[in-house]
């Protein structure tokens, strides 16, 4: 019941809820060449024009343009998941100075109702909720509001007890939980950097997981308060700002978002990020039939996704900001763009260069005395700001991943995955619903953009962030 792309080592969605034990058939080729397939490519052009249009050109070119042939390849790769019903669809873009070079749909949004994919399809965005949601924080921290040194006990109280579990030997021989003192409080740098010492039931030693998975956490009904008063109850599995993490931090600072700001967590950002940046389909629920008849689905046996899903959409009332976001192509691309300019488009700004350099700097690196989890999942030759991962070394992969010193990024769960590269002044974004096959195919589809470009792994261009 994560929204937010809950992994394990092999990235797969694990469930969280203790009432999960597990968080259309072929896709149809013959959609390509039809009636629907021309409707769509009309579709499509209107789009990219409109992005186009909204957008305008970011900045002068003088880096490399993409091979239409190597382009290509990405067209056969995806056209090779749909027709092998491997995925039911997945839209695609890249864009180069402002303008996109790559935008393609394929298969369909729903194998029940055969809809196809168009660049306004919706989709769950699990865990590419959190840049959004860690832009917010970042705003109110750049307007004074609140402070990355700001103990989260200031906003929740129930975090002034806060305890870390420790293992130890009982008199019969068996490891049981012993609680200690936090050495310090969390801060929201710790939240929005993951080393708040919370955590997911799937992470961590048995005692942790059992801890978590035990307490009633996601049990009722819970909006964005209940939640962060509950996790505030539970221990923390390592002190605060000793180790990298994946967990509820985010979901903790929506709720401090909502202090803070007076309004709900979709209210603040709709009103200063979503509205601003005209992304209409960005949400926490949607709205009428004709808005969920845009939703994309996954695959009827992708039961671990499909469950997240239907858990995530019979709780409207918890606004997760780590997960809980729905968007569109057209949508996210405003998003990311708004990054790659480095807080600002359309001659609005949405933060300031000294913030907006702080959050997409590393704060997990050698000389920030955080350790990094086993389930790391920024990734080879990453680091990681506040709410986004950023690459700052080619890795010790052999060859090195590919990719540019000072690219962003973040994926989730169920398949979505973005990224923003400085050095290419290029974004892309793949949108898919699946869990069982993302692991496989975000890899590749990253790979394939890169060799568009011809883009050494992990070069350093000189001109990240």
């Amino acid at each position: 019941m994560v929204w937010l792309a809950v992994r394990s080592k092999s990235r797969s969605i694990i469930p969280i809820a203790k009432r999960i034990n597990l968080m259309a058939t072929l896709a149809h080729p013959t959609i390509f060449g039809s009636r629907a397939s021309y409707v769509r490519s009309i579709a499509v052009a209107a789009i990219s024009a409109a992005i186009w249009a909204a957008v305008g050109t970011s900045r002068a070119a003088d880096t490399p343009a993409p091979s239409p042939d190597k382009l290509d390849r990405i067209t056969e790769f995806f056209n090779n998941e749909i027709a092998s019903g491997k995925l039911p669809g997945a839209v695609v873009l890249i864009q180069q100075h402002g303008k996109p070079v790559y935008l393609k749909c394929f298969g369909v949004q729903d194998v029940a109702t055969m809809a196809p994919m168009t660049p306004d399809t919706i989709f769950a965005l699990h865990s590419m909720t959190k840049p959004i949601t860690s832009l917010a924080a970042m705003m109110l921290i750049e307007a004074g509001k609140m402070s990355l040194s700001d103990p989260a006990s200031k906003f929740i109280p129930g975090f002034d007890d806060a305890a870390v579990a420790v293992g130890t030997a009982a008199a019969d021989g068996k490891t049981v939980l012993k609680l200690v003192p936090a050495d310090r409080p969390i801060t929201i740098a710790d939240l929005l950097r993951h080393t708040s010492g919370i955590t997911y039931d799937y992470i961590g030693g048995k005692l942790i997981m059992k801890a978590y998975s035990e307490s009633g956490l996601l049990d009722g009904r819970y909006d964005n308060k209940t939640f962060a008063d509950r996790i505030a109850r539970l221990p923390l599995a390592r002190q605060p700002g000793t180790l990298w993490r994946y967990g509820y931090s985010t979901d903790v600072i929506g709720r401090i978002i909502e202090i803070v700001s007076g309004q709900t967590l979709y209210q603040f950002e709709k009103q200063h990020i979503l509205d601003p940046l005209g992304m209409t389909s960005t949400k926490f629920v949607l709205d009428n039939a004709a808005e969920r008849a845009r939703m994309a689905e996954p695959l009827p046996d992708d039961t671990i996704l499909k469950d997240a899903e239907t858990e995530r959409r019979a709780h409207p009332e918890w606004e997760s900001g780590g997960g809980g976001l729905v968007s569109s192509l057209t949508d996210y691309a405003r998003f990311a763009q708004m990054l790659l300019n480095g807080g600002e488009l359309d001659g609005k700004r949405y933060l300031g260069p000294a913030a907006f350099k702080t959050m997409t700097s590393d704060h997990v690196g050698a000389d920030s005395g955080v350790a990094r989890d086993y389930y790391y999942f920024p990734g080879d030759g990453f680091g990681y700001g506040y709410g986004i991962a950023v690459r700052t070394d080619p890795g010790n992969a052999r060859p090195p991943p590919p990719g540019s010193i000072g690219e962003l990024k973040w994926d989730s769960g169920s398949g979505t995955y973005f990224g923003v590269d400085p050095s290419l002044d290029m974004i892309y974004i793949l949108l898919e619903q699946t869990q069982n096959e993302r692991s496989r195919i975000t890899p590749a589809f990253k790979k394939l953009v890169y060799d568009a470009f011809g883009q050494e792994n992990g070069k350093d261009s000189g001109k990240g962030n």
